[in-house]
């Protein structure tokens, strides 16, 4: 028989057990419950200014729902249960004249929350991209192989890019007759610097004149026709994106680069891999933060060729470096515009080194004009016009940042202008003017074969200077000759 004591133990010992199984139950009822989890990605969407759909993926293991203050977004739900999940996020065009962001917000009733920030730039201008091709491949090659097809390139300077139209600066029209002399001279491509924004007949939608859109396309012809390559660019044009290359301009110089690139992309459509497009001339960007801005700028120009369709789909387009200036490229451009197709993408930089040599006509604050360069070319009687900078080594140290860092890796560098040019006038002679001249060709000569021995394809500055436009024929043989040479 038990005793009350025995019942008491036998009790307590039950309502150990008890605990003991209730607090064993509990832990592994805890231990088993599946962690919070949700992920959204991305976490930041960019539309584009003239409206557009975005996916947000959405992924967790409890319902969820959206949170979107915005009245300009849409969601295409804004609730849903655990796994994955994808909405679609739209905007419609911003012609607000401002870009504009929010934050929309992803919770689940686990706890967890996210936030994905939604931007999109303003549409200030309409689109100019209404009538889209099909890609068309036929004829176009990729930069490296396109880039093997020319060697020596040409300037038109001060011509479709002078203000007050084509003979604006002094130079006559130019025509066919005169493209075939600069290849009947051993040059194989040609740079058309060309102003746009000059030729715009109604600032509020930035429409260009047709009758210059007819007439540039005409010059290309001339060009592509006789089998030269062309590189055609919005220039200094007033200067309304090469000198605002800034956070406070980035809207408005953004939009107009779209709505300039639609229309010429789209007058230009049907050429073949002759024609490559660039994207500005010398953008005075000379830190990261500019660097930055111009980047926004070249991506707008990819973006704004690519939607055009047809053989623009696939044609190569070329991107300054911040102010063209070799040192800064390397420095600063370390990446490029994404592009949907690959391998289409070329670098322009520029080269007058040492300007004091290369082109300044008077003694200014900054430096005096050097009228002798390169090993062996200094003057004794002149020493104080000798080069200081900017000697061979120099190049070469340049050159080398290009290859390596573009070159070596398939982007193809072409050297958009350069030039040394003669003082042989009535003011600032030389004592030595032979030596001078000589001095002259030497620089021409050593930087040209020096980059193209690195990949880099030269294209020589000239307003008439070297060739008279008149009739076509050579004003400076000397240049001409120093360049060939160069080129062998």
């Amino acid at each position: 028989m038990n005793t009350k004591s025995d019942k008491l133990t036998k009790g307590f010992a039950m309502t150990g057990f008890l605990v003991a199984v209730l607090f064993f139950t509990g832990c592994h009822k805890s231990g088993s419950a599946a962690a919070p989890e949700l992920s959204v990605s991305p976490a930041e969407i960019n539309l584009p200014a003239g409206g557009g759909t975005a996916d947000l993926a959405i992924n967790g293991n409890a319902h969820w729902s959206v949170s979107n203050a915005a009245a300009w977004l849409q969601l295409s739900k804004t609730t849903g249960n655990s796994g994955n999940n994808t909405i679609q996020v739209t905007a419609t065009a911003n012609t607000t004249g401002a870009s504009r962001s929010t934050v929309v917000t992803v919770s689940a009733d686990n706890g967890q929350a996210r936030r994905v920030t939604v931007s999109q730039l303003s549409q200030i201008y309409p689109s100019y991209n209404t009538s889209p091709k099909t890609p068309d491949s036929t004829g176009m090659s990729a930069a490296v192989p396109l880039a093997a097809k020319f060697k020596l390139g040409w300037n038109i300077g001060n011509t479709l890019e002078a203000t007050g139209g084509e003979t604006g600066w002094g130079n006559p029209l130019i025509t066919e007759s005169y493209v075939k002399a600069v290849k009947q001279l051993g040059f194989t491509a040609i740079r058309i610097p060309c102003a746009w924004n000059l030729h715009i007949d109604n600032s509020a939608t930035a429409h260009i004149d047709q009758n210059w859109v007819n007439r540039v396309k005409e010059v290309v012809g001339y060009c592509v026709n006789n089998g030269m390559y062309v590189m055609l660019n919005i220039h200094w044009d007033g200067g309304w994106l090469e000198n605002n290359i800034s956070k406070l301009k980035q809207d408005s110089v953004s939009a107009k680069q779209k709505a300039l690139w639609e229309q010429i992309a789209t007058a230009m459509r049907d050429f073949d891999e002759h024609l490559m497009f660039a994207s500005a001339n010398e953008p005075a960007a000379d830190n990261a933060e500019e660097m930055g801005v111009l980047a926004v700028y070249h991506q707008t120009f990819v973006d704004a060729v690519r939607s055009t369709g047809g053989k623009n789909s696939y044609r190569v387009l070329i991107l300054q470096g911040p102010s063209t200036s070799m040192s800064l490229t390397y420095d600063l451009m370390n990446t490029l515009p994404k592009d949907p197709v690959t391998n289409r993408l070329m670098v322009e930089v520029h080269n007058y080194t040492p300007a004091q040599f290369c082109f300044l006509n008077q003694d200014v604050s900054w430096g005096k004009m050097a009228y002798y360069w390169g090993n062996g070319y200094h003057s004794s009687i002149e020493p104080d016009r000798n080069a200081t900078y900017g000697e061979e080594n120099d190049h070469i140290a340049d050159y080398n940042k290009m290859k390596t860092k573009f070159v070596d890796k398939g982007i193809p560098v072409l050297m958009g202008e350069y030039g040394a040019y003669r003082r042989d006038g009535s003011a600032n002679i030389p004592k030595e003017l032979a030596l001078h001249n000589a001095s002259v060709d030497y620089w021409i000569t050593f930087t040209t074969k020096e980059a193209l021995a690195r990949g880099i394809k030269p294209f020589w500055w000239d307003t008439g200077g070297a060739l008279d436009r008149q009739n076509n024929t050579v004003k400076d043989q000397r240049t001409i000759d120093a360049i060939i040479a160069g080129g062998k």
